[in-house]
């Protein structure tokens, strides 16, 4: 199984980047947030998992497994911080400033970037051509996959000023 980016109330993704956006005026986007991403929900994951332990997959396939959406590590930033009804500029950070940063980083006891994250944001984490065309996919085994907007909205909230009677979030 080789799963997207990962999302769940206990992610390391969207929930490092609304803590940053407490206390920063900006989010960085390493690349320019160009990195193309496939957020699957944890839970379509272990079903898959599942379904694979039970027989329901080729025991010599990879599995790519991916969300219902494509989505830039920029838009999935922007999807962040409105759900956290949160204003942050988001700023362009080349792969070679934020690798020179991480190596500095990467070194404290809680780095909030290292050499390796930098590195797996210079590729595309999204499902393949030949996995869709081999069913090697959610879909494949059959499995719908959840919305990021259906998941994010269930845990993000707390991240708002004023958790989930943020009033700014409900007067959109």
């Amino acid at each position: 199984m080789r799963p997207s980016v990962l999302f769940d109330p206990e992610d390391d993704f969207f929930n490092r980047f609304a803590s940053m956006a407490r206390i920063s005026s900006f989010l960085p986007l390493i690349g320019g947030g160009q990195t193309k991403f496939q957020p699957v929900f944890v839970g379509d994951v272990a079903e898959a998992v599942a379904r694979a332990v039970e027989g329901g997959a080729e025991a010599d396939g990879v599995y790519e497994i991916g969300g219902p959406q494509v989505k830039s590590f920029k838009e999935c930033m922007k999807q962040m911080l409105e759900i956290t009804a949160r204003k942050r500029l988001l700023i362009s950070l080349p792969f070679g400033f934020a690798r020179a940063i991480a190596r500095v980083a990467q070194v404290l006891p809680k780095p909030l970037l290292t050499v390796d994250q930098v590195r797996l944001l210079e590729t595309d984490n999204v499902v393949s051509e030949e996995a869709v065309k081999a069913g090697h996919t959610l879909d494949g085994l059959g499995i719908a996959p959840v919305t990021m907007a259906a998941i994010l909205l269930t845990y993000l909230w707390r991240f708002r000023v004023h958790g989930q009677f943020d009033s700014a979030y409900h007067a959109k």
